[in-house]
């Protein structure tokens, strides 16, 4: 077990409405400042891959000091440096899932935008010069190339998340897969690293305007599946796989050093 601990021994509480607002305009203030950064740095051709990995765990990090986040790893972490294509398939219960993900995992995670969020002004433009990924399944030509965009980036190094789920589970439990970031993967040939975060939903609880402060989180990682030479028809049977291994994960069930395949 890794222990990222953001703030020693964090007091759990939940939060008043000072301290809420206080995390609310701290988080968009954060969210402003590194979409800035990217966005300048870019126009001046001074962005890289690795000064946006570093902004992205230093946003990651401020936004869960914010909510005093008290947080572990574990599981064994895939070597994302390997050369092989990796997707990130995350179980989704609160907006603090991919700030969780960032400060937990190495490699260049790249989350699996919704088209709407590049819509907004700063966040928008800087999703798109850090390498943000989308994909309109609606608009089959667009689809396609969104797709070879994205089979590009993975075999360039980066590491997709995406969530299978599609919207936020409201009291932590698996919601029904949708079928897009498998098809995706399948694609891809990539490797799927299922990821369960436990407890997060508590923090900031979905459809509501409540904030839990100084909550335990766990990042729980999974057994990678390969799916190189899989057929589309295998479809079924690598949702379930997936939704297995992350229901064990969730439920603590993970055997030995956090996977849930070890014997």
């Amino acid at each position: 077990m890794i222990s990222l601990n953001l703030n020693p021994r964090p007091l759990a509480e939940s939060a008043t409405l000072a301290r809420r607002a206080l995390v609310v305009l701290g988080s968009v203030g954060l969210t402003c400042h590194y979409s800035l950064l990217i966005i300048v740095r870019a126009l001046f051709r001074r962005l890289d891959r690795g000064i946006v990995d570093n902004y992205c765990r230093k946003w990651s990090a401020a936004l869960l000091r914010l909510v005093r986040a008290d947080l572990t790893v574990t599981g064994e972490v895939p070597d994302f440096s390997d050369g092989r294509r990796y997707i990130i398939l995350c179980t989704h219960a609160s907006h603090y899932d991919i700030p969780v993900t960032f400060v937990s995992l190495p490699g260049s995670i790249r989350m699996l935008a919704k088209k709407e969020l590049f819509r907004l002004p700063l966040l928008g433009r800087a999703m798109r010069a850090a390498e943000f990924p989308s994909i309109d399944r609606r608009d089959r030509q667009r689809a396609l190339a969104d797709l070879r965009r994205a089979k590009e980036m993975m075999e360039d190094g980066i590491v997709l998340w995406a969530a299978p789920e599609g919207t936020r589970s409201p009291d932590g439990q698996l919601l029904p897969f949708k079928k897009g970031c498998f098809h995706l993967a399948m694609d891809t040939d990539a490797v799927i690293v299922p990821v369960a975060v436990r407890g997060i939903h508590k923090v900031l609880p979905a459809r509501t305007c409540q904030i839990n402060l100084g909550l335990p989180v766990e990042v729980c990682v999974g057994a990678p599946i390969d799916t190189a030479g899989r057929s589309k028809d295998e479809v079924p049977e690598l949702m379930a796989e997936v939704r297995s291994q992350m229901q064990l994960l969730l439920s603590g069930d993970t055997g030995q050093g956090g996977n849930p395949l070890a014997s």
